[in-house]
C-alpha cells in the first residue's frame, strides 16, 4: 500500500537521514550506517530492526515482514512487502530502525 517514491520520502524524512547506492540498490542511512535498504525492482524495502522488534513486525504478519533469508535476517534484517504494508506500520518499523541506526544498535 505504499509506493517506491512514498517509501523513499519516509526514509529520507529523518533529521539526518541521506540516500547513498549500496551495490546498486539505493540505502539510507543515520551516521553513516545503513538503517534501510530499497529493492526497487522487487517493490520492498529490507530495514534493520533490533530482533525483538523483526519478531513482533513478523507475528502481525509474515507476508509483509519477514526476515531476509540468510545471515543478515538472524541479525534483524528485515524485508517488507510494499504493496501489502498499512503506511503508519511501515513508518512505525522505519522509526524504529532509524533511532536503531542512529544509537549504533544491532
Amino acid at each position: 500500500m505504499v509506493d517506491l517514491e512514498t517509501a523513499r520520502q519516509m526514509a529520507l524524512s529523518f533529521t539526518w537521514s541521506e540516500e547513498k547506492g549500496h551495490f546498486g540498490i539505493p540505502s539510507f542511512r543515520v551516521k553513516n550506517k545503513i538503517f534501510v535498504t530499497l529493492w526497487v525492482k522487487e517493490n520492498r524495502m529490507m530495514l534493520k530492526l533490533p530482533q525483538i522488534h523483526q519478531s513482533v513486525f513478523h507475528s502481525f504478519d509474515p507476508a509483509i515482514f519477514y526476515p531476509v533469508p540468510n545471515k543478515w535476517g538472524h541479525k534483524g534484517a528485515t524485508f517488507v512487502e510494499l504493496s501489502k504494508v498499512p503506511p503508519a506500520m511501515l513508518q512505525d518499523a522505519l522509526n524504529i530502525a532509524y533511532l536503531a541506526g542512529a544509537a549504533g544498535k544491532k
